[in-house]
């Protein structure tokens, strides 16, 4: 498994760790904090704060894991390749399989939210586009509307520059990641002023049921940290390079959410932010500082622009090192001679979760991203635990501090902020769980080469 990062046509080596702190932060800050913050504020009220710390809490656990695993295996494919090395290829399989639905998904969720900022930013300057082409059919009641063309232009558009090389990528998301994290400290440094602590009383309006439910709803906010694993085998130094980004990215972000959220709940009392859905605007209009609010929608486009640009290089990652075991088509591991990248696999991510995002309700998009990234950060917790075990002689660049303890404290806190998802969008996993068991026994294990060997 590792020795397949050495053969001829893999990845280029390219990133440091400031591209990887930098690629963690593009695909965490986006619609958790420019959208899902409005939501979490009328669930939980200001201890929506409280709410990002236990999300916060969850990612932190399972980011120690990961750095470990990211550290000592450095080859593509996330947690997919992690569980391959450690609990075999059947539970490779199923994580993996679990993962193409949370990155494709969760990049065509990202997609919808982008094409309403975009069409509200062409409003203010008097273009509108035809009213059946704004949005997938069924999206707006009342509203005839068949395909959302800004959702699958920006998605055609994201591949594009993913399939030309890695290290363009990563140079357009460090662009877009330092003025997105710009306009954030810039509403700090503004909003702070109009803080009425009034507005954070009571802190817990409905009591600590709220404060968690809220959490499993912006766990989607800290989505992200994991795509950085993706990038294993494109990192020049990745036993020291992957914990920085890992690490480095969720604590950023992490501190930033926190800031936002109890400024926005002191600026606007909490209820006011019901169906809202650009709620740090909000926030400044309320202030009375629409200036810096027209920043906050522009940051919100290129945030979501380097969500989806992450999310879906990490899906082609992943795609690429199932490819390369022999699960999927060979086709999909093919490199690029001049570009270096996985060139099939990324352009069928982009075309395909494209049409996803132009022609599927946002609502149904969203059901299904977080509880599967809350089982792939439980496995990998697990496999962390089982590995010390197996193999005590590895070479560990990184060590998760405090096994098994740490470990599982991922494992408890993703479990519970799971309990709180609904029921429908656990029949919808199981589901997808069972279609992929079929998927494996009927393909991919005949053609996997571990199989064959």
């Amino acid at each position: 498994m590792v020795a397949a990062a050495q053969k001829p046509g893999g990845l280029k080596k390219v990133l440091g760790p400031f591209d990887l702190v930098l690629m963690g932060i593009g695909a965490i800050i986006g619609t958790g904090i420019f959208v899902l913050t409005g939501t979490g504020a009328v669930t939980a009220g200001p201890a929506l704060t409280l709410s990002f710390i236990v999300a916060a809490l969850a990612c932190g656990f399972a980011a120690l894991c990961y750095a470990e695993f990211a550290s000592s295996v450095p080859v593509a494919g996330s947690i997919y390749t992690y569980s391959y090395f450690t609990l075999g290829e059947i539970v490779a399989w199923m994580i993996g399989w679990d993962l193409l639905l949370e990155y494709g998904l969760a990049t065509s969720t990202v997609a919808v939210g982008w094409s309403g900022y975009f069409q509200s930013l062409l409003k203010g300057i008097g273009v509108v586009l035809p009213e059946a082409l704004r949005a997938a059919p069924g999206a707006q009641p009342g509203v005839n509307t068949l395909f959302n063309l800004p959702a699958f232009l920006i998605m055609i558009f994201l591949t594009w520059i993913l399939s030309m090389g890695v290290r363009e990528s990563a140079r357009l998301n460090n662009i877009m990641v330092i003025i997105k994290t710009g306009v954030v400290i810039l509403f700090i440094v503004v909003g702070v002023n109009y803080v009425k602590p009034e507005n954070w009383q009571p802190f817990m309006p409905f009591g600590f049921g709220s404060v968690m439910s809220a959490a499993a709803l912006v766990f989607f906010a800290f989505i992200g940290f994991d795509a950085v694993t993706s990038a294993a085998e494109e990192v020049k130094n990745p036993a020291k390079d992957l914990p920085i980004g890992i690490i480095g990215s969720l604590a950023v972000c992490t501190i930033l959410y926190v800031i936002v959220a109890a400024i926005m709940t002191g600026i606007v009392p909490f209820p006011n932010f019901k169906g809202v859905d650009h709620p740090v605007s909000l926030a400044l209009q309320y202030a009375g500082q629409d200036w810096v609010a027209g920043f906050v929608d522009l940051a919100a486009i290129l945030g979501m622009s380097t969500v989806m640009l992450v999310m879906a290089y990490g899906q082609t990652r992943i795609l690429f090192a199932m490819s390369r075991d022999g699960l999927l088509p060979a086709k999909l591991s093919e490199v690029h001679p001049k570009y270096g990248t996985p060139y099939f696999a990324t352009w069928m991510v982009g075309i395909v979760f494209g049409l996803i995002a132009a022609v599927v309700p946002l609502d149904v998009l969203a059901e299904l991203v977080n509880i599967g990234t809350l089982a792939a950060f439980s496995l990998v917790s697990v496999a962390v635990i089982i590995l010390r075990k197996k193999r005590p002689d590895l070479h560990r660049a990184f060590r998760c501090p405090g096994v098994p303890v740490i470990p599982a404290l991922a494992v408890i806190f993703c479990l519970a902020l799971m309990s709180f998802l609904s029921w429908h969008t656990w029949v919808a996993f199981v589901i997808w769980l069972a279609i992929g068991l079929v998927v494996y026994f009927m393909y991919a294990r005949q053609r996997s080469l571990l199989n064959k060997a």
